[in-house]
């Protein structure tokens, strides 16, 4: 798989990047991936809440989700009653930064404005989070990356998540 140099600094404050197209294909395709997982979730009958998007407040069953949408407190009933007031929210600010992504990824030079490079940087966060989650990456990607056959079924998703590392890695030092 070919690999972009990364992210640069630019100037008054933008990032510059330059994608093959065959990255932009593969960034818009686990963005679309994404975008299918935070849509808009579940909201109560009762016409205000659905209006204010209060949900039920329920953890989610999908280890994904519940990885993009963690619980913010160890007491349940805290954590429910504040996931039904912040969820949609959260779904919401996803789903902008991913299409954010979507609409600025292209062919060749790329140059993100500093409010699109921090688009692109939680995007690119949830990107990682679910592809980690589905591989159950841990800490030793690396040494299971080096020594994992190129035949190997997962190689291609293990190769893909180090990249999206790579990438990330590159935007956060181009944006300090």
């Amino acid at each position: 798989m070919p690999v972009s140099s990364g992210f640069s600094s630019g100037r008054d404050g933008a990032v510059i990047a330059k994608f093959e197209a065959a990255e932009v294909s593969i960034l818009s395709s686990l963005v679309g991936m994404v975008l299918g997982l935070v849509a808009p979730g579940e909201t109560s009958d009762d016409p205000l809440e659905r209006a204010l998007g209060i949900g039920d407040g329920a953890a989610p069953s999908d280890p994904v989700l519940a990885r993009l949408f963690p619980s913010a407190y160890e007491d349940e009933k805290e954590s429910t009653e504040f996931r039904r007031y912040t969820e949609a929210t959260l779904r919401d600010g996803k789903r902008a930064d991913a299409q954010t992504l979507l609409d600025t990824a292209a062919p060749g030079r790329v140059e993100l404005t500093p409010e699109q490079a921090q688009a692109w940087l939680r995007s690119l966060n949830d990107v990682r989070l679910t592809l980690g989650t589905r591989l159950e990456v841990t800490e030793e990607i690396h040494d299971e990356l080096e020594s994992m056959s190129e035949d190997d079924p997962r190689y291609p998703a293990f190769v893909t998540y180090d990249w999206l590392t790579y990438l990330q890695d590159s935007l956060v030092r181009a944006l300090w």
